[in-house]
């Protein structure tokens, strides 16, 4: 096996914002989004996604990485991220889908 063991986490989230697609307001939140989650120590390999599938109807994705459970609670925890969430996800996402992988 590789370096990743089974503890191991891909956390994803699929979503839609309140934002018109293509504005400034949706660029700036994904931007934000990335530059701020991005600071929270354990996240690792984080990426932006445009959804393009026609299986369902969200548009943006958020992915990253955690070693094991710890930095993934360590993450839910952090400051920045509760911040995060409160003052923009809950404001500005219209809907989502959050998914958690181990391997």
């Amino acid at each position: 096996m590789s370096a990743q063991t089974k503890e191991w986490i891909l956390h994803s989230v699929i979503f839609n914002l309140k934002h018109e697609q293509g504005s400034e307001a949706e660029r700036q939140f994904l931007e934000d989004g990335e530059r701020i989650l991005t600071s929270i120590p354990t996240v690792t390999n984080f990426q932006v996604y445009k959804q393009v599938s026609g299986k369902n109807d969200f548009r943006h994705g958020f992915a990253m990485e955690f070693a094991n459970q710890a930095d993934y609670d360590a993450y839910n925890e952090h400051p920045l991220h509760v911040q995060f969430v409160n003052e923009r996800w809950v404001t500005e996402v219209e809907k989502f889908l959050e998914i958690d992988y181990v391997k």
